[in-house]
């Protein structure tokens, strides 16, 4: 089901305030992966503002769905998500990544409530969500598992390992998305390792494949409601983002995988999510219905 206007809206502004205050944290922290936080916004927010049954106030809520983010070096954006959430102080994030702080760079399941599983050793992620996923079935629990991954982190085997299992058990209460901003630290992936054709290696192994705009909350909304109704066999959705996406030094650079602000820069970045925001609310106020 398409979102209402006033859903749409909301949900971009939230995804806004999320990627300002990650902003904020990479300046507090002195630097931080801001290329592939900025480019899952929308999913992340899409996730926990909506489809996933996630109550903040009940974080370990047995019946809760799971969500792993693979790509856990992002953690610099889901503690900024976990302040709006409640479940961390805003204070926390003045000192992410500090001595002395809970908050490192890959968050600590252990230290951080509301974390599902702790990442950031790349292709792990998916093993994780198969095990719980299989879990539900094995404890006839009903909750779903949603999994995100990043593009240069299906280098890896150990991606295309899990993936076969998945589809091999049929495990579609398992929903990968994967954040496809086409960059990884060292470049792009077509030059660093060719992923292309990317969607049809999904297919082959099993996988229902869905490819999106991946900064289109309403398209993005379409494909959740596609996976959740799949039965026959698992789902993939292929969000296309950009890497940095929103702030104009950043957005398709490879370069900032991961970075440090000066003033200057910090106060551009303001400038263009500012802008941002407007123009992304102007497209779901004339799209939504």
């Amino acid at each position: 089901m398409a979102l209402t206007k006033k859903e749409w809206v909301a949900l971009e502004n939230k995804a806004a305030d999320l990627r300002e205050l990650c902003l904020d944290t990479v300046k507090w922290a002195g630097s931080g992966h801001m290329g592939g936080s900025f480019s899952s916004a929308d999913i992340l927010t899409l996730l926990y503002y909506k489809y996933a049954n996630f109550d903040p106030k009940d974080p370990e809520n047995p019946d809760r769905d799971r969500i792993v983010v693979s790509k856990g070096h992002i953690g610099i954006i889901l503690a900024p998500l976990f302040v709006q959430l409640g479940l961390l102080d805003k204070e926390q994030l003045k000192t992410f990544n500090l001595t002395g702080s809970k908050l490192g760079i890959h968050l600590d399941c252990n230290k951080v409530k509301g974390l599902d599983s702790s990442t950031g050793s790349l292709g792990h992620g998916s093993s994780l969500a198969l095990g719980m996923a299989l879990a539900a079935r094995v404890k006839g629990q009903k909750y779903k598992t949603f999994l995100i991954l990043g593009d240069g982190e299906c280098d890896e085997g150990s991606v295309w390992e899990a993936a076969m299992a998945t589809a091999h058990f049929n495990v579609t209460d398992l929903i990968t998305i994967v954040d496809r901003n086409h960059n990884m630290i060292d470049g792009n992936t077509e030059d660093v390792m060719k992923l292309e054709p990317f969607a049809d290696k999904w297919t082959a192994f099993g996988f229902e494949t869905i490819v999106v705009d991946g900064h289109n909350m309403n398209a993005l909304s379409e494909a959740l409601d596609k996976a959740f109704k799949a039965k026959d066999k698992p789902v993939c959705i292929i969000a296309d983002t950009v890497k940095g996406e929103g702030v104009s030094f950043a957005a398709g650079n490879y370069k900032w995988h991961y970075g440090a602000l000066d003033q200057p820069k910090y106060e551009t970045a303001k400038k263009d999510l500012a802008e941002h925001r407007k123009m992304r609310i102007e497209r779901a106020e004339k799209e939504g219905i």
